[in-house]
C-alpha cells in the first residue's frame, strides 16, 4: 500500500489534520489503539476568554475563525450533532469581581466575548447574589460523538488501523518511510500523552496533567448555560451536566479516582443547593506545556517525520488551527508561527 501520510492517533489533533488531507485529496491511512482518553472525555467548551483572569485567550479569532467551519462541515459529513451553541456565565463572587469582568470588557480584544450586562441570579438553586458575566460567542463540541463517528467513518473507507504503532518498524529510506507494509512519504504523530512513548518525540517537554470529570443528574437544576464558579457546570440535555474538571500531575493512569470525585463534589455542593446523582465518572490525560502552546513541527533529524501535540485543555479551538498551520508547512513550506513550532526546545542528544 501506498499513501501520502500515515497518521498516528485520532483525537481532536489527528481528526483536525485528517481534515486537512482529505480537504487536499492526499491519500493517507490512520493507526489508532484509542489507549489516549483526553479527547473523549473534554468537556468540549470553546470559550475566547480565560475566566480566571478576565484575558483573552491566545489567537482566540483565528482558532474559531478555522475551528467553527470545520465542525459545521463534520455535522454534514458524518451525519451527527456536534456543536451545541450555548453562553458561559461566569459567577461573580464580589462586587470587586463585577469591576474587574467591566474593565476587560472595555479592552478591545475582548469587547467582542464579554457583555456589559450583569445578569441576576434567579435560580433558587445556585447561590450567586452579585450575579453573572456573559461570555458571547460560545458552545460545546461533543468530542466523544465526533471521534466515534469519525473512527467509524475511517473503518467504512478502510483508512484505520485499530492497533498500536509499532516505532520499531518505522524504516527511513531517503524520501521515503516504510512502516509494514505500507509506503509514504509523512508520518504525523498526534498521539497526545502517548508521545512519551515515542522516541522520535519523546525529547519534547509534554507535561501530562490528569483530568477527571463527572456526570450528574440534577431534575431541579434546570440551567441552559454552561457555569462557571469553581467548577465548569455543562448541560447535556435530559437534566445531566458536566461537572469538571481536576487537574492531576502524578497519577497519570486512566483510572477514575474517590479524591478527585470528592473534590469535585464539595466545590458542587457549594454551588448549587438542589438535590443531584452522579450517574458516570470519567478520566484522561491531558498533553499540556509548560509554555501553554502546542508542539507542532518536523524532527531535526528525520525529515519524514512531524509531530502536532500538546493542545492542552483548549483542544477544539486550537486544535484545527495548528493543523492547517502544520499542513501549510509540509505541503507549502509555509513558516510555523515560532510560538507553536518544536524548534523552541532543543533535541536531547538521546533521541533518535
Amino acid at each position: 500500500m501506498k499513501v501520502d501520510y500515515i497518521v498516528v492517533g485520532i483525537g481532536l489533533a489527528g481528526i483536525s489534520f485528517c481534515e486537512q488531507l482529505k480537504k487536499y485529496n492526499k491519500t493517507f491511512v490512520v493507526f489508532d489503539n484509542a489507549s489516549q482518553l483526553s479527547s473523549i472525555v473534554a468537556g468540549g467548551l470553546y470559550n475566547p476568554v480565560v475566566l480566571k483572569r478576565f484575558t483573552s485567550v491566545w489567537k482566540s479569532k483565528e482558532q474559531l475563525e478555522i475551528a467553527l467551519p470545520l465542525y459545521a462541515h463534520l455535522e454534514k459529513e458524518l451525519h451527527v450533532k456536534l456543536d451545541y451553541k450555548i453562553p458561559v456565565y461566569r459567577k461573580f463572587a464580589s462586587l470587586e469581581e463585577q469591576n474587574d469582568w467591566f474593565m476587560a470588557s472595555d479592552k478591545p480584544i475582548l469587547s467582542d466575548y464579554l457583555s456589559e450586562k450583569i445578569i441576576k441570579n434567579k435560580n433558587n438553586a445556585i447561590e450567586a447574589n452579585f450575579g453573572f458575566g456573559e461570555v458571547l460567542d460560545t458552545g460545546r463540541i461533543d468530542v466523544k460523538t465526533m471521534i466515534e463517528a469519525y473512527k467509524a467513518d475511517l473503518s467504512k473507507k478502510e483508512l484505520l488501523f485499530e492497533e498500536a504503532f509499532n516505532y520499531n518498524a518505522v524504516k527511513l529510506e531517503g524520501d521515503v518511510v516504510q512502516y509494514q507494509n505500507i509506503t509514504t512519504t509523512h508520518i504525523v504523530f498526534s498521539e497526545g500523552y502517548g508521545i512519551k512513548q515515542n522516541p522520535y518525540f519523546n525529547h519534547l517537554p509534554l507535561v501530562p496533567a490528569k483530568g477527571e470529570l463527572l456526570i450528574i443528574h440534577a431534575p431541579d437544576l434546570k440551567i441552559n448555560y454552561v457555569l462557571k464558579a469553581g467548577v465548569f457546570l455543562i448541560p447535556l440535555g435530559a437534566d445531566l451536566y458536566i461537572v469538571g474538571a481536576t487537574y492531576e500531575w502524578k497519577d497519570l493512569s486512566n483510572v477514575i479516582t474517590q479524591v478527585a470525585k470528592e473534590t469535585l463534589l464539595n466545590k458542587l455542593e457549594k454551588l448549587i443547593s438542589c438535590s443531584f446523582k452522579v450517574v458516570n465518572q470519567v478520566a484522561g490525560i491531558r498533553p499540556t506545556v509548560k509554555d501553554r502552546r502546542p508542539l507542532v513541527g518536523q524532527h531535526q533529524i528525520h525529515k519524514n517525520l512531524f509531530v502536532l501535540n500538546g493542545l492542552g485543555t483548549r483542544g477544539v479551538m486550537i486544535g484545527p488551527y495548528v493543523a492547517k498551520q502544520l499542513y501549510n508547512f509540509i505541503e507549502n513550506n509555509v513558516a510555523l508561527e515560532p510560538e507553536i513550532d518544536i524548534n523552541r526546545f532543543k533535541l536531547n542528544a538521546q533521541s533518535i
